[in-house]
């Protein structure tokens, strides 16, 4: 090991050939710079690394195991369970590599780590193209894909994680690889839905497809009391959709800041106007609504339309598991769950899962959920710290309430903090064994583990 002497002496060290900021806690910019989308989390790393290039993050990483402290990788995006950034260790702080570079005529597109999908979809979209990203255009890439990526597109197109044509990555070691279906293949299977526990994932190359400038999306917007109905109405809906159209189902609270509770519909269909008109006609006529804003819009517009409804800095608590099916008794347990919300920022979602999405073996990509059906997501956001017992309590009890209907999968970017159990193997099935057998190739000593943890297989 190089010896070293503080913390102070290394960083100096370091910032003699570091292009981005080194921010110790007494650095102008250090609060700024540690604060998360999550206003729940806190943590207070020792040092943070905000890099601009690939060779930052390598000579960040060396900094952080010569000196023998922890290190969190962060990206561009939300990180809603906290486990970006650390106490008392390194953050590796890749929101400000934003490079973006679209190739028209091959359809494809390069980005780094820190981009968001608004960023992408942006550039993406002069050209009348795009790749299924997150529904909230300020979640990054590199997180939601790494983990799967859901999103209005995968119906279509699949998930984000499946129009993945390569991954730059930094192991452990400080070593710079590319990986794709024929380069470290086996690396690149378990990116593929495996997270940040095999390196730092500097940059992405994803397929793109023709999407826009011109979708058909939005809300429709019903009364609370027709949320049994409502939600029916999804149950059916979702048996037959075509693989353009992707329909969620939420119970939540009206946009207008009132606080009242309502049932909602939120679509999107990436194809001809003409054949979205006609699918669109069922959620139209299905009931006289508060709200419909179903209609042609750019795919970009969609891709932002629920941005405010989470606001950087909001408190928020997550739940999350896949449901055997859409019963009765689910129905009713969410609703009766619903009444209880003690936050107007509060909701139940529920994503659909059918099209591209399903037509990948589970063991294909390291993301095994393939099975058409939905994933239920408890959702506690509020902004006050008073109400955060209130909050996080009722978010566990709605998720046990739900518990009698869960199926065996669990999405791993929707997992939390605070897991009593083991979700991994949940959330990875029957490929947790061949991850923790590559995880134990990339990265033995498990130095990547602040994130949904694939331990090393000894």
């Amino acid at each position: 090991m190089l010896p070293i002497g503080s913390l102070a002496d290394a960083a100096a060290e370091l910032a003699a050939t570091f292009r981005g900021q080194l921010l110790q806690p007494t650095d102008t910019g250090y609060e700024d710079a540690r604060k998360v989308h999550n206003g729940l989390v806190d943590k207070r790393p020792a040092l943070i690394a905000r890099c601009h290039g690939v060779a930052d993050v390598v000579g960040a990483l060396d900094l952080t195991r010569r000196l023998g402290l922890e290190g969190a990788i962060r990206g561009g995006g939300h990180n809603v369970a906290g486990r970006s950034t650390i106490d008392g260790g390194v953050m590796i702080d890749l929101s400000p590599m934003k490079g973006i570079h679209v190739d028209p005529e091959n359809r494809t597109v390069w980005a780094q780590s820190g981009v968001t999908w608004g960023e992408l979809n942006r550039e993406t979209q002069l050209h009348g193209l795009a790749v299924t990203g997150g529904v909230v255009s300020s979640t990054g890439i590199a997180g939601l894909t790494l983990g799967g990526g859901v999103g209005w597109l995968m119906g279509k197109y699949g998930l984000a994680l499946d129009n993945l044509r390569a991954v730059e990555l930094v192991t452990v070691d400080g070593r710079l690889l590319r990986a794709s279906k024929h380069r470290e293949p086996e690396l690149f299977w378990a990116l593929r839905g495996g997270g940040g526990n095999f390196g730092v994932a500097t940059s992405f190359e994803y397929e793109l497809h023709p999407v826009g400038p011109t979708i058909t999306g939005g809300p429709i917007v019903h009364p609370i009391e027709r949320s049994r109905a409502l939600l029916e109405f999804f149950r059916d809906a979702t048996r037959s959709l075509p693989d353009e159209h992707t329909l969620f189902a939420t119970l939540t609270h009206a946009p207008d800041g009132s606080g009242m509770k309502v049932a909602a519909l939120v679509t999107c269909h990436c194809g001809p106007l003409e054949d979205a008109e006609t699918a669109m006609q069922p959620l139209k006529q299905f009931a006289p609504p508060i709200l419909d804003a179903v209609g042609p819009m750019p795919y970009s517009q969609l891709n932002s339309m629920l941005d405010a409804n989470y606001p950087k800095g909001a408190l928020n608590y997550w739940k999350s598991n896949f449901l055997i099916e859409l019963s009765d008794a689910a129905i009713d347990t969410m609703i009766s769950s619903f009444a209880r919300c003690p936050t107007t920022m509060g909701q139940l979602l529920l994503e659909h899962f059918h099209g591209a999405v399903t037509r990948v073996n589970a063991t294909d990509t390291a993301f095994p959920h393939r099975h058409e059906g939905y994933n239920l997501l408890v959702l506690a956001q509020w902004m006050q710290p008073t109400e955060t017992g209130a909050c996080i309590a009722w978010a566990r009890e709605t998720y046990e309430a739900m518990r009698p209907f869960f199926a065996a999968g669990r999405y791993v970017n929707y997992l939390d903090d605070d897991e009593t159990d083991d979700p991994i193997a949940a959330a990875y099935g029957p490929n947790y064994r061949r991850l923790q057998q590559i995880k134990a190739r990339y990265d033995p000593t498990n130095f990547f583990r602040m994130n949904q943890n694939i331990r090393p297989l000894a």
